[in-house]
């Protein structure tokens, strides 16, 4: 006799539900995102973005003060009144840049902390799971 026939629609549908049951099982051992090195290099690619942000917002920081000094010896060239003019201009636009690098450097303090957290969080997490379970 045939062994599907022996079979009956219950046994099938739990065979089937035990496989994908599996298959799910084996796709979420494949996961990146339960991986440690994965949230290590997200982390480090963030990192890397932030100094990045920084390092534009010096560079921008250094081309104001540039045109602050340009406009700085433009201004004693000129009268005096627009020469206090261009000196205000210029200390506002330096100040601004300064202000811009402090908020670059506060986020990449914030990210390198975050991460770090993250990092502890993930360690207790992995400890928890190690752990042997009671009964």
């Amino acid at each position: 006799m045939d062994t599907s026939r022996k079979t009956n629609f219950d046994d099938r549908l739990s065979a089937a539900a035990k496989a994908k049951k599996a298959e799910l099982e084996r796709f979420r051992a494949r996961s990146e995102a339960n991986d440690p090195a994965f949230a290590e290099r997200q982390a480090a690619r963030q990192a890397v973005s932030v100094a990045r942000d920084a390092r534009t917002a010096e560079r921008n920081a250094s081309r104001l003060a540039g045109v602050a000094r340009e406009a700085a010896d433009k201004a004693a060239r000129d009268t005096a009144l627009e020469a206090e003019e261009a000196a205000r201009d210029a200390a506002v636009e330096a100040e601004q840049a300064a202000r811009a690098v402090e908020v670059a450097r506060q986020a990449a303090r914030d990210v390198a902390l975050q991460a770090e957290r993250k990092a502890a969080r993930d360690a207790r997490y992995a400890a928890r799971k190690a752990r042997p379970r009671k009964r």
